[in-house]
Order: structure tokens, then sequence, then C-alpha cells
């Protein structure tokens, strides 16, 4: 997100030299994209791009006057320049960083601060893209984004910034200062950076979505259009070529309303909103009345562009920190988001005539030596640094428990839930998150990409039952209840569970994509129980009405149904138990109990909230229709009383997120799972 690079008007006061509205006013529509798509308008699905229009801009403003100065003085004075960049780009960014990290701190659980702190540091030391590529972020898939996330785009211009000025000057020596011989240079640089980028999305979207290598090309791109311009071709003075602004619109207006979370980006897709943008700076320079400079320097485009730097980095944190302060992965309501959005603009215009503007033009800045603006950027960025490991130390201090202790759980029926968080807990609140079945981590829990049927065997006893476990990371969640079962020789358990795949006959998705690794998957476990025939397979899932493909004229109860008829029609020989599904609770167990460490029962969702009755009623009328060898096992009474679903029953979690079992709680679960299965077995 580009800090204004050339001189600029307020609303009102007349243009400077060198100032073009149009790009004011294509900043404005660039980061109205940005918060419109964070505050969750979804007719702009791919209102992201924003950010790569951003991208283009400052690398056209950046070489134009890096240009001009080599034109002017033959040299650039690497000292002021970045002394200059510093002035524009720092103070009101690593304001927002502090602001930011003061208000996680406050308002968001000490479970997070961890991440808050890391991604604070990694803003401070400028390098915040890479510390996004190494875990692996999704941009476009995160439920539980880093408030510091949209500091990304910002690390790329700073680290962009400290090579493109030499790449100029050296490029400007060995070609005897002729442009059109450095513009090849360019070019050749720009086309690598963007064949880096298609090849690298096929290794790791993430690096190839936050690093510098592989987005250069885009400021690129923008550098390109500035030696376009100053090369004098005839037809750039052509009225006509002012049309292009309105291409470039156009194209801008159609990704931003057709790319979505699912649109393979960046790679060859970022081309596209990439030369919109560079179709409207170079139709907006064009002489005559065809360009669209008069719609984009109306009062209130330009007001929003001359703000659009503060607005970008106060809209983000704004957006996350209340989202993540409700304990919910789900998003805010779009009023909610919405005004979110809207309250960014007043603050983005006090950040602007209060921090942004007033330092670029601090005169004790501006006539001492550059390097006093050195220093003073980095004892900010070393303010940052020690803020984060201040606010780190205090959240280490804070308690994850009361001072009392609960008696360990018991499985039970109709459990009353524990009112606080006792001092004995297990997991403990810190560990919750990580309290996974062991299969994810010997590899025999399919991914959404594999699709091996070829499942994991536990218990040597061979006089045991055998027990097939399958089904989706629900049933990966039975798997210690049922792994204690057959270390204890009471089954042999064979255990088939993939991500995101119900064990139902029907079309599924993933990612709003055909989900068809998991067609694969089910057949082939389906063959292994027709060959093996064992004595019980055990089918649970998570009841999730999204996991389904839409079907023309079939609600999706009567497909949930249909598709669970088919996969107990298709298991000829052995019995067959369906789980009912576990409750869903509607916060994130570990961070809503870090803040109601003596009022725990306030996490716990309401009995009628917890499961999605439709699906469950229509599981039962399949199994019902399904005859005698098709039984229903419902252990709801040990998760539940009459009112709620407790998340904390003796001194165990129960769920490690909203709708996954703890291991521990999953152990402790054997024996009621016992008395279900066990005649079943006989």
């Amino acid at each position: 997100m580009p800090a204004p690079t050339v001189s600029e008007t307020r609303p009102g006061t007349a243009a400077k030299p060198g100032f073009r509205p149009d790009i004011q006013g294509l900043r404005a529509i660039a980061v109205m994209l940005v918060v419109l798509f964070h505050s969750g308008v979804q007719a702009l699905s791919g209102g992201y791009v924003g950010v790569d229009v951003f991208f283009v801009i400052s690398g056209f403003l950046i070489t134009t006057h890096l240009l001009e100065t080599l034109e002017r003085d033959g040299r650039i004075s690497f000292a002021s320049f970045y002394a200059k960049r510093a002035r524009r780009i720092l103070p009101a960014a690593l304001l927002v960083a502090v602001l930011t990290l003061v208000a996680a701190w406050i308002w968001m659980s000490p479970l997070l601060m961890r991440s808050v702190v890391d991604g604070a540091i990694a803003t401070a030391l400028y390098v915040p893209n890479y510390f996004f590529a190494l875990q692996d972020t999704d941009y476009l898939a995160e439920t539980t984004p880093s408030v510091f996330q949209h500091f990304w785009s910002l690390g790329i211009e700073e680290q962009f910034y400290l090579f493109w000025p030499a790449l100029l000057a050296v490029g400007f020596w060995l070609r005897r200062r002729r442009e059109r011989r450095v513009m090849v240079l360019i070019a050749v640089v720009t086309a690598s950076s963007f064949l880096a980028c298609v090849l690298l999305m096929d290794i790791s979207q993430p690096w190839a979505f936050f690093s510098l290598p592989t987005r250069a090309w885009e400021l690129g791109a923008g550098g390109l259009v500035a030696f376009l311009l100053r090369s004098g071709a005839r037809w750039l003075r052509a009225p006509l070529t002012g049309l292009l602004a309105w291409a470039g619109l156009a194209g801008l207006a159609a990704v931003a309303l057709t790319f979505d979370g699912n649109t393979v980006f960046p790679g060859w897709s970022a081309a596209l909103p990439v030369l919109a943008a560079a179709a409207l700076i170079i139709g907006g320079a064009a002489p005559g009345p065809l360009n669209a400079t008069r719609l984009l320097a109306v009062a209130p485009l330009q007001f929003l562009g001359a703000i659009s730097y503060s607005l970008y980095l106060v809209h983000w944190p704004l957006q996350v920190i209340p989202q993540a302060a409700t304990f919910s992965d789900a998003p805010l309501p779009l009023e909610q988001s919405l005004a979110l959005g809207a309250v960014a603009v007043p603050l983005a215009w006090l950040l602007y005539r209060c921090v942004e503007r007033p330092v670029i033009g601090w005169r004790m800045l501006r006539q001492r030596r550059q390097g006093l603006t050195g220093l003073v950027a980095a004892g900010a960025s070393l303010v940052v640094v020690l803020a984060s490991g201040g606010v780190a130390a205090v959240s280490a201090q804070q308690p994850l428990s009361s001072d009392r202790t609960a008696a360990p759980a018991t499985a039970t029926p109709d459990p009353a839930g524990t009112s606080f968080v006792p001092a004995n807990i297990a997991p403990s609140l810190d560990a919750v998150a990580e309290d996974n079945a062991a299969v994810y981590d010997t590899g025999c829990h399919n991914s959404t990409h594999d699709a091996d049927p070829a499942g994991c065997r536990v218990g040597d006893d061979p006089e045991a039952p055998l027990v097939f476990l399958v089904g989706d990371s629900h049933a990966a969640s039975w798997f210690p209840a049922l792994e204690e079962l057959a270390e204890e020789g009471r089954i042999r358990l064979d255990s088939n569970s993939k991500s995101s795949c119900l064990p139902l006959e029907t079309d599924q998705q993933y990612l709003a994509k055909e989900y068809t690794s998991c067609e694969q998957w089910r057949d082939g476990v389906l063959e292994r129980i027709d060959e093996e025939q064992p004595d019980l397979v055990l089918l649970a899932m998570y009841d999730s009405p999204g996991r389904l493909q839409d079907e023309p004229g079939t609600s999706t109860p009567a497909q949930w149904r249909e598709g669970l008829a088919a996969t107990l029609a298709q298991i000829d020989g052995p019995r067959v138990a369906v789980m009912k599904d576990v409750p869903t609770q509607h916060l994130n167990p570990d961070e809503c109990l870090s803040t109601h460490l003596e009022e725990a029962q306030a996490c716990a969702v309401p009995r009628e909230e917890a499961f999605e009755e439709d699906l469950v009623e229509a599981e039962d009328q399949a199994i019902e229709e399904a005859g005698d060898e098709v039984e229903r096992v419902d252990l709801t009474r040990f998760f539940c009383n009459a009112q709620t679903c407790p998340i904390v029953i003796g001194n165990t979690v129960v769920f490690r997120d909203t709708h996954h079992l703890t291991t521990t709680f999953s152990r402790q679960m054997a024996e009621p799972m016992w008395e279900e299965i066990e005649p079943l077995t006989v």
C-alpha cells in the first residue's frame, strides 16, 4: 500500500505541478475495494486486487521520480531518497503498529498474544511479508488472520525501494543514459519476476503471494508505464488513447466482481488487475476529454485518495480485533463490518492530518543531515520491538486458570459442567488447540489432497472384533477412544479418516471446488470394507451442510439422507453404526475460557443451538430405511444437560475448537463408546 509519492492537493486547493487527479482517484478506488472486501461485501469478492493496483501506482510514481532525478542531476542521492521514503511511510505505519499492539492486548485473548507480538516485531523489522510466508499463511482463506497481516504489502514496497533505485542508477550508467535501453533492462527484470510468480504458484502459494521476487513485477509494470509515458510515442498524445482509462476501469470492475477466494492468485490471474491499472494510468495521461479524469477527479475520490495510505493502515485492525474479541471464527455481521469500515475513514483522516502530512514537512528532519531521519526511524522501530516485548512479558503473567481445582472428569450422563476454569484443567488452555488425535502425527489421517484408502490398524488380538472407523475429521476425533479399546484388546481398530470428506455417496466440495479426492478415497475404503468384512463399520461425520455441492431441486437434508442411504446400501455384510455428531460450540473454547476464568459456562452453547437438527433427522430417516443391520450411536447425553453442552466437564476441556474433541476427553469416552458398540460386534 503506497504512501503518496508525488505532490498532492487537498480537496478545494489548486493542483500542484506534476499532480494527477486521476491517479489520486485511482488510489481511492483501490483502497475502497480493499476496505469493502475486508468488510465482507460479497459482491466485491475480488476486492483484494486493490493492493495490486497500489503496487502499479507505486512503481509508476517512484520510477517517474527517479528518472526525473537522473535526467536532472545525472545521479541519485540515495541518502535523500531513503530519508524521504522513511518520512512518508514509517511514522503513520509504526504508530498504527503500536496502537494495534495495545488494542490487541486489551481486547484479545492472552492465548493469541504470542502471534500478535511476533507479527508486530516482523512489522517493525520491515519483513512482515516473509513472516507470513514462513507461516504458510493463505491470505484469501484465513479465518483468524493476524492483526498485522495487512502490513505484508508495505513490506513488499519497502524491500522494493531498497534495490529499485540502484537498479535504475546502474542501468542508466551502463546504458549511457539512454532511457530506452534502460527500459529493456527493466522489462527483463519485470518479466523474470512474473515468470517466478507463475512457476512458484505450483510449489508454494504463500511464498508466491508474499515474497518480493514474485511480486516485484507488479511494481515493475508501473515502472514500465513510467518509461513508456516518457518515451514520446505519438500514439500516447492521441485523444483516443484516453479511452484506455475507461477500458482499465471496466477491467478493474470485472476483476473485483468476478475474482474470489478460489481464484488462483497471484500467478497469471494477477496480470489482469495490473494491466487494468496500467491502462488507467496511460489513458489518464492522454490529452482531451475522452479519458476518465473528470470522473476520477470528483471531490469524494480526491479526499479518499489523499487519505488512502492512512485508511489502509487503520481499517484492518478495526476489522480483526473486534472479530477476535468474539472468540469465534465466524465473521462479524455485515452491518457491523461495514460500520467498522466507515469508522476507519475519520480515523484515517486524523492520522493523515496529525501524523502523515506533518512529519513529511517536519523542518528538523528536512534541514538536518539525512542520517538523522535514519536514526529516528530506527529508534521508532526499536520502540515497537520494545513495546512488543513488554506486551509479551505482561501477557505471559496473565493467569490461564482460577485458583480452584476440580474433581477429575468421568463420563457421566447429563454433565453439569464446571463453572470455572480449574487449576488442574486438562489439557491446559495453552495446549487445548494442539490436543489432537495421534492419527494426524502418524500419517494415518488423509489430508484434503490425499486419497490413499489403506487405513491404519491398532490392536493385535486376532479374536477381538474388527471395527472400521470411517469418516472425516470428526471420525478422527473418536480415534483416541477407540484406540484405547483396541489397546485393551476389546477391539481391533482399522482407522480411516480424511479431512472434510463425509462418508456420504453424494457430490461434495472443498473450498467451493469439486472434491474429487474425497470420492476416490471413499470408494477405496468401501472396497476394503467389502474385502475385509469387518464385524462393525462405524461412520462419523461433521454435520456441515456447506460440504455438499448444490443439486438443483433437492434440499440439503434430502441430499444428505440420500447420500447416507447410498453409502449404507454399498456396505454388504458387516453391521453398521452411524454416530450422531458431537455438539458444535459457537466460541473457540480456549480463547473464551482464557477471559472467563470464573464463568466458564458463559462459553457453553445452548443445547437447542448445538446440532443441525434437519441433518440429524435426515440421518435418522436413512438409518430407519436401511433396516436392522444399521444402528444409531448417540452419546449426546455425555456432552449435554437439559440446557447446555458444557466446554469444561470435571477438569477436562471437551473441545479443542468449536467442533472437534480434545484427545483427553475422547479417551474418557472409551467406556461409553464400548457400551454402545459391544452389542453390535457380537
